[in-house]
């Protein structure tokens, strides 16, 4: 092939990359600017104990919605990339995995209520909080993530920016017209996750037909479950911090807390874009960071987009403490205290991603399982040594260190030790039904 057509072709290829990223980065970036909406109406329409009571509840929702299929989202997504004509199949079994999960989610979420919230959040609260992280939001993410592995990117973009003014509209609503009550938020929460999984599902979802291949999902149920198991340990280990700090220091410090990490969080949306479409590349390239030069690169664009992030985001809040709202300004000055924290929080984060791309989930998931153990041991130890609330937010900086360099020097270390893949389609799909099967 002449030189010019080869120039033209990676031209193509490169600027297919950005406009994918491009819509990525959009719904993040609309997302960002609902969230901020919707998180400053919660922090202020709520008291900053209540705050920190549903910001929890919450945290555990996203942990038990992880329980919820038994990990039969990850087939689901890979099929959606390499084999869209079996997207169908894969749903049913997916809605078959989730309602055989249904007893085992209940379970374990009477077991974080007895454990954490009871006599200090009602039932009913709990309960509607957690329904709307298990069933409607995950739904959403669902379609979002299929539609993702279709490279459909704009449709998802679309569906997260629908679906954060859903629950931003839901939140202003409620400051406007609502009592302040926790339970009142939380029924307000439920159906404003319940309108936006309807809106995703009827608008977005692939129109395909649903056959039941049991055959199929048994030749999966290693994968899902191991998916499982390292997303549930990893947002667990994510989550843990909250569910921590409410119990050894009460509803008051978690809701400051919580203010705080919801902060932090808004830096991680770029970033979450970002990982999407590395995990689509190695799934297509495994040997695509193979080289440090690379690895290195990746690592200190997301610390760097991270920190500014937060930097920013810290500075106006300096200048302007009030500028979110009454009960935001009293976590404004630790802001710029927790400055590295959301670096090495988003690259443990994306390091899992890249486990997960290269298929190996049984090593993502112990590495995630170590890395909360000690993110645990080691908050334990920060929150009864520096009682003080400036100090032990300082001491978060080296916490989240510790945890980064735990997961780089294990991660790398599994990718080097992993024998190099073939496309992960040939490989994961060698056992698919052929046409005409």
């Amino acid at each position: 092939m002449p030189r010019t057509a080869v120039w033209i072709e990676s031209f193509k290829g490169n600027l297919s990359v950005i406009r994918d990223y491009a819509w990525l980065l959009s719904g993040s970036a609309g997302r960002l600017v609902l969230s901020l909406a919707y998180f400053v109406s919660v922090a202020n329409g709520l008291s900053v104990g209540d705050f920190g009571l549903f910001a929890t509840a919450s945290a555990t929702g996203i942990v038990l919605s992880r329980i919820g299929g038994f990990g039969f989202v990850s087939p689901l997504y890979r099929v959606a990339t390499v084999r869209q004509r079996l997207v169908g199949t894969y749903t049913a079994g997916l809605l078959v995995a989730f309602v055989l999960s249904l007893p085992v989610v209940v379970i374990a979420a009477g077991g974080f209520y007895a454990a954490f919230f009871e006599g200090e959040m009602g039932i009913a609260a709990f309960a509607a909080v957690v329904t709307a992280e298990i069933v409607f939001w995950r739904a959403l993410e669902v379609v979002v993530i299929v539609n993702n592995g279709l490279g459909r990117f704009g449709r998802a973009a679309s569906i997260v920016i629908a679906g954060s003014a859903i629950r931003a509209i839901a939140a202003v609503g409620f400051v406007v017209l609502g009592s302040g009550m926790l339970l009142e938020w939380s029924l307000a929460y439920l159906a404003a996750n319940g309108v936006a999984a309807l809106v995703a599902i009827i608008g977005f979802y692939p129109r395909q037909r649903l056959r039941f291949r049991p055959a199929l999902y048994l030749a999966r149920w290693r994968d899902s479950l191991s998916v499982a198991g390292a997303e549930i340990i990893f947002y667990l280990q994510s989550e843990l911090d909250k569910l921590l700090v409410l119990s050894l220091g009460g509803p008051q410090m978690a809701g400051i807390y919580a203010i705080l990490m919801r902060l932090i969080d808004l830096t991680a949306l770029p970033i979450r874009s970002a990982n999407t479409m590395i995990v689509q590349k190695l799934m297509r390239t495994p040997g695509w960071i193979s080289d440090w030069k690379m690895r290195w690169g990746l690592e200190a664009a997301v610390a760097v987009v991270s920190v500014a992030g937060l930097a920013v985001l810290g500075g106006i809040l300096h200048v302007f403490p009030n500028a979110l709202g009454r009960n935001v300004a009293d976590a404004a000055p630790l802001v710029l205290v927790a400055l590295f924290v959301p670096a090495f929080r988003n690259l443990v984060e994306y390091e899992s991603e890249l486990l997960y791309a290269r298929g190996r989930t049984g090593l993502r998931a112990l590495i995630l399982a170590i890395v909360g153990l000690i993110k645990a041991g080691l908050l334990v130890v920060l929150l009864r040594a520096a009682p003080d609330t400036t100090s032990w937010i300082l001491g978060l900086n080296g916490l989240f260190l510790v945890l980064w360099i735990v997961s780089a020097s294990s991660t790398y270390a599994a990718l080097d030790w992993s024998q190099p893949q073939r496309r992960v389609s040939r490989r994961w799909l060698r056992t698919a039904p052929q046409p005409g099967e």
